[in-house]
């Protein structure tokens, strides 16, 4: 945030506790930027060091990228 001003007041947060009991996840991404977090999320090791790693536990989670996020899924051949 550019000035405390911008900060919101309120905020939701949700523990992996409370994502791995929803019926459906989704996991979106997007951007270059995002690359190796989605790659290490959905194809590396479930580890505390990638918390959304655990998605790949879940029943049913729907994965929306964009092509520069999953561009090191591709360089890899994985996707």
């Amino acid at each position: 945030f550019d000035s405390i001003d911008e900060v919101p007041k309120f905020a939701y947060t949700m523990g992996i506790r409370n994502i791995m009991s929803a019926k459906k996840v989704l996991l979106l991404a997007s951007g270059k930027n995002k690359a190796q977090a989605v790659y290490d999320s959905c194809f590396g090791p479930v580890t505390p060091h990638v918390p959304a790693s655990v998605l790949q536990l879940h029943p049913d989670t729907v994965i929306i990228a964009d092509s520069d996020a999953l561009s090191l899924a591709k360089e890899k051949g994985v996707f």
